[in-house]
């Protein structure tokens, strides 16, 4: 289990502080990550990669000469913010644009995609490439829903190779998508890791047996077999690889291959290299040359107890760039040519220098902005009260970040609310600052979506009025339509929308036909918590939990659950008087 650490919210701030201080030669700190400490030549793309922490070398450790120029960092085994990318993106910028590639996780998708947005909005030449190099995920007909895991680092390897090498974006993509095409990945787990602060892992393993398949943010296996010798291990891996060849690799016979024995935190290198020796004597018998194998930590889970092998079948191009030079913090092969330092001035400072102008708002809007307060107030209460139970909900087939990302976003964003207030903002503005707080501290799924939520409220509510109840419908209404068009789940796909849709519905329905506010709130929260209680009986099928979905049968969605709670802890906010119709 992890036992080191001091607040087990502020645990990715701390590493990545201490990971700085560490490696001051290879990186330097923004807000949202790192990028290069040693300057790049201009006009090169740029090649920014990321995603939850707790995965290192990844993401962090792989910055430097010949792989990243920068890493977005998010929370424990959360996606960063859109803001956090944003942010590494613009400080890596080398002016031949920017290279997004990340596993493919709802999260990360979602944060990533809304960065490339906003960057390519603002000038600068923005493409993503997504890693899905994990077999196990999905089946070969749905490639593009496989998540990626140490496969993550063939891909970053030769897309930061082509950019050094000179390559324009569209060619650097071009690399980048073909290495993922060629890279195949699978992966056993004999414990799970424990999340700093947990008294439990996110799941565990019968002792003397395997779990297949597994993930590297604490999600299940897909299957179990009793625990193999090394050479069996070296068997299932090789045999479960061979039986899937990417496009243009016709037989393996003859071919060349790249290859990364994984362990993912609590297998020790020495066990590696037994396991290694028994995957090269396979792979040789099958007609298979291995080119410059790695064999260690390169993208781990905590202290889960786990390996994965990754194949990734070269051409003369690919080849090249994997063996390419590279000097990062986590990965180091060949020579780099020393680069200059970036000089402490221009440095990106890690939070904002200056606050946003407030909005002026009327005497009406500011009156009711305590009650805004109020509510946030009462919202993170109730997920620091049920921080360790959403954790456990959301093991039960996810990753376990949920009540730590909750907790991160509305504590960040009760002391926005708070600010707002006390700087003279309205109802509106309390609820936008509030919003932009949630979303860039917490991450992941929920920090992006319950950002968009508190967002689309506040803009409805605005500054020039006090709100009322009809104000107040019609701003869940627009929320809802942004969950839908930002996440793009459905009723009945058991997430967050399976408890947001029976709450709007309820409340605009009794708004509209005269209920005061507080009245048709309680009945919405009580659709909301019945609904959420409902998705048990429900499969995923969309996010983390889809490729286990037979394990949460009988749990409740963690967002839907969290949800209903926030609702009815709002619902307590609001007295009979506070709304007129």
């Amino acid at each position: 289990m992890t036992r080191l650490f001091n607040d087990p919210t502020a645990f990715a701030d701390e590493l990545i502080d201490g990971f700085v201080a560490a490696h001051p030669g290879h990186v330097r700190p923004v807000r949202g990550g790192v990028v290069r400490a040693t300057r790049c030549t201009s006009d090169t793309v740029a090649l920014v990669i990321g995603g939850g922490s707790g995965h290192y070398p990844a993401f962090g450790g792989l910055v430097g000469p010949g792989i990243a120029h920068g890493a977005a960092m998010g929370n424990l085994f959360a996606s960063p913010s859109t803001q956090q990318i944003v942010s590494v993106a613009r400080a890596a910028s080398n002016g031949g644009g920017i290279l997004l590639s990340y596993g493919n996780y709802a999260g990360d998708v979602l944060n990533f995609d809304a960065a490339e947005a906003q960057l390519n909005a603002e000038g600068i030449p923005t493409r993503t490439v997504r890693v899905t190099d994990d077999i196990a995920s999905a089946p070969a007909s749905e490639k593009h829903r496989r998540r990626g895991i140490a496969g993550d680092l063939t891909v970053f390897k030769v897309a930061g190779a082509a950019a050094e090498a000179g390559y324009v974006l569209d060619e650097v993509v071009r690399v980048a998508e073909l290495a993922n095409e060629r890279t195949r990945s699978f992966g056993v787990a004999f414990t799970g890791c424990t999340l700093p602060g947990a008294s439990e892992p996110l799941f565990t393993v019968p002792e003397g047996r395997m779990a297949l398949g597994l993930g590297i943010h604490g999600e299940p296996g897909i299957g179990e077999t009793d625990i193999p010798s090394a050479d069996g291990l070296a068997q299932l891996f090789v045999e479960e690889l061979l039986a899937e060849l990417p496009e243009g690799v016709a037989s393996p016979k003859g071919r060349r291959v790249a290859l990364v024995l994984n362990g993912l935190g609590s297998v020790k290198y020495e066990e590696l290299y037994v396991v290694y020796g028994c995957i090269a004597r396979r792979l040789q018998e099958a007609g298979v040359t291995i080119v410059e194998p790695e064999v260690g930590e390169f993208c781990t889970s905590f202290d889960m107890a786990g390996v994965s092998l990754t194949l990734f079948w070269l051409d003369t191009e690919l080849e090249l760039f994997w063996r390419a030079g590279a000097d990062t913090p986590g990965f180091r092969k060949g020579l780099v040519s020393p680069r200059p330092r970036v000089s402490a001035e221009s440095g990106v400072q890690k939070k904002p220098s200056s606050e946003a102008v407030m909005v002026p708002a009327s005497e009406e809007s500011r009156a009711a902005a305590p009650r805004i307060v109020a509510a946030v107030d009462a919202i993170a209460a109730v997920i620091d009260a049920h921080v360790e139970e959403l954790g456990r909900i959301d093991a039960v087939a996810g990753d376990g970040d949920h009540g730590i990302g909750m907790q991160r976003g509305a504590t960040a964003a009760r002391a926005a609310a708070h600010a707002a207030v006390e700087a003279g903002a309205g109802a509106g503005s309390v609820l936008l600052r509030a919003a932009d707080a949630w979303s860039d501290r917490a991450g992941g799924t929920s920090g992006a979506l319950w950002g968009v939520m508190l967002r689309a409220l506040g803009t409805r509510i605005g500054d020039e009025d006090a709100p009322d109840a009809h104000a107040i419908a019609e701003g869940a209404a627009d929320a809802l339509a942004g969950i839908r068009s930002y996440g793009k789940a459905e009723v009945g796909d058991k997430t967050m929308v399976d408890a947001i849709v029976p709450f709007v519905e309820t409340l605009v329905a009794r708004v509209i036909d005269g209920e005061q506010l507080g009245d048709a709130w309680d009945a919405a929260a009580a659709a909301a918590t019945a609904a959420a209680a409902a998705t048990a009986d429900l499969l995923p099928r969309v996010g983390r939990a889809r490729p286990h979905a037979e394990k949460s049968l009988g749990t409740p969605d963690a967002g839907a659950h969290s949800f209903g709670l926030i609702a009815t802890a709002v619902a307590a906010t609001l007295t009979r008087k506070d709304f007129a119709r």
